[in-house]
């Protein structure tokens, strides 16, 4: 069967609004931009207040959300990309093809698009772009790669990426980070000079602070509306909000404490944006050492949360419970919030028999509002069970990143994992710091790839449900995409469901 897609790229208006998981950079420079009270030019400037800021501009070396949420489909940009709809559009790609095998893709570029350094964007450094995550990558995420067999230029505009087997997963991974286009002469120094095809040019960074962009001016596609787009980072959830109400930000792109959302309701000066996102709220275990090696321990601490009370203490009520890694916008979704009811009996029972209650277990969460707020109802939730439990908040991105996401030196942790589809990249590489070794869930996950797409979905509801079934971790929920901004500003989506924060499509009225 041979599928076409055709089409002209068009600026997205995905904004993610989240950073979570892990994240990345040093920096240099200046300032940043000007809110709502800028004066001469404020118009064409704008402020987005955000959390988690990159230790790192190289998410090519380093693991994290705040990193694509940055500079993703802003100053880097992907052969295809997604809508909000969830569904594959061209972008650098004009249109590609698929074989009737299903293994050789065929990529028409667009002729016109420019490095921010000068140089024409050809299929040489597309190939190029592909090649190196195999090469030179060293995060977890460029296993998406090692699908591609061969990529190479059959002509300035025109790419053919040859595969080793079927995969459901490349094409739509392709729409991510591991997807963006580099040229070969800007890599030297990808962790403070970024080099792409975007909208928008990295100008400086101002460490602790802010991160500044200002408009491609020789973009090949739609210009962007503002001209000047500042990233400004806040820890603290008060802080953010009332950088907004002071007009220091005219964007609050990621909300952190839901309930402050009624200070800016009833006000004509602000909106309000409400949908959902990819960032499943993890309980992780440790799945590779005592006590969560242990079945029943995990059943106990499922069966010991009490889910609505745990969203409705820690995140006001706004989110949605999944029961799953498997978030609603995707094909493969079944609401499996039954099959660990809130049973606090039960997890007592579980602890008692398991004698989990003998050794205090670790739970290491990242200095994350969502990770604080809700890690405390998680600890008390633990301890009516039976458990004891030590919190530790660790600075986020690096110490958390280091001591949980690469050393796995914890028992348990609470973060939201944010990149799309990430289900197999969780629970399906032993060596990721879940720890989790399910050789039939990975067996199910690489059916699911190789599969038709009625396979894959099929296979993955499958994944999904065996993978709550044995309790690898808890659900807590589905962060929600909150957004506040002042009044006209346009191009605000309802959902958040790509990795990155596309200002492209913004604008003011």
């Amino acid at each position: 069967m041979k599928h076409t897609r055709t089409g002209m790229a068009a600026a997205s208006v995905l904004l993610l609004a989240l950073t979570a998981a892990c994240s990345a950079g040093s920096g240099t420079s200046t300032s940043g931009g000007t809110g709502g009270n800028g004066g001469a030019g404020a118009d064409k400037n704008l402020t987005v207040g955000l959390v988690a800021e990159p230790a790192s501009l190289d998410f090519t070396t380093k693991d994290g959300a705040a990193i694509p949420q940055a500079l993703l489909d802003n100053v880097y940009e992907t052969l295809v990309k997604v809508d909000q709809d969830g569904q594959i559009k061209p972008a650098l790609a004009k249109a590609y093809k698929v074989s009737d095998d299903g293994k050789t893709y065929t990529f028409d570029l667009v002729d016109n698009a420019k490095f921010s350094d000068g140089q024409p964007f050809t299929a040489k450094d597309a190939a190029f772009s592909i090649n190196r995550v195999k090469t030179d990558w060293t995060v977890s995420l460029k296993a998406s790669m090692e699908v591609v067999q061969d990529a190479k230029a059959l002509s300035d505009t025109q790419l053919q990426v040859t595969l080793s087997k079927p995969s459901n997963n490349w094409l739509y991974k392709m729409s991510t980070r591991v997807g963006a286009m580099m040229t070969e002469k800007g890599v030297a120094d990808l962790a403070t000079k970024p080099v792409g095809t975007g909208p928008y040019v990295f100008q400086t960074w101002k460490r602790g602070d802010s991160i500044s962009l200002k408009a491609n001016p020789s973009y090949w596609g739609t210009k962007p509306y503002f001209e000047q787009v500042t990233l400004k980072y806040f820890k603290d959830p008060t802080a953010l909000n009332n950088a907004l109400l002071t007009g220091t930000i005219n964007v609050i792109g990621t909300v952190q404490a839901p309930e402050s959302l009624a200070q800016f309701e009833g006000n004509d000066k602000y909106q309000i944006i409400e949908g959902t996102t990819n960032g499943e709220v993890l309980l992780s275990f440790n799945n590779g050492k005592a006590p969560f090696d242990d079945l029943k321990v995990r059943q106990a601490a499922r069966y010991a949360i009490d889910h609505k009370a745990l969203l409705d203490t820690c995140w006001a009520g706004r989110g949605t419970l999944i029961g799953s890694m498997v978030p609603p916008t995707d094909p493969w979704y079944e609401d499996l919030t039954s099959l660990y009811p809130h049973d606090l009996a039960k997890a007592k029972a579980l602890v008692a028999e398991t004698n989990a209650a003998a050794t205090p277990v670790r739970l290491r969460i990242p200095s994350l509002p969502y990770a604080v707020s809700c890690g405390q109802v998680v600890k008390s939730q633990l301890e009516q069970a039976g458990f004891k439990v030590t919190l530790d908040q660790l600075e986020f991105p690096a110490v958390w990143l280091t001591t949980v996401f690469t050393d796995a030196d914890y028992d348990m942790s609470i973060v939201a994992h944010v990149e799309p589809r990430d289900l197999p990249a969780v629970f399906g590489d032993p060596k990721y710091y879940t720890r989790y070794d399910n050789k039939q869930l990975q067996s199910d996950l690489a059916a699911a790839d190789a599969g038709t797409p009625e396979e894959q979905v099929t296979l993955m509801k499958k994944a999904a449900k065996e993978l709550s079934q044995d309790a690898a971790g808890d659900f807590l929920f589905l962060l929600p995409n909150l957004i506040v901004a002042e009044k006209g500003i346009t191009g605000l989506p309802k959902n958040a469901i790509t990795e990155s924060f596309d200002l492209s499509g913004l604008a003011r009225s």
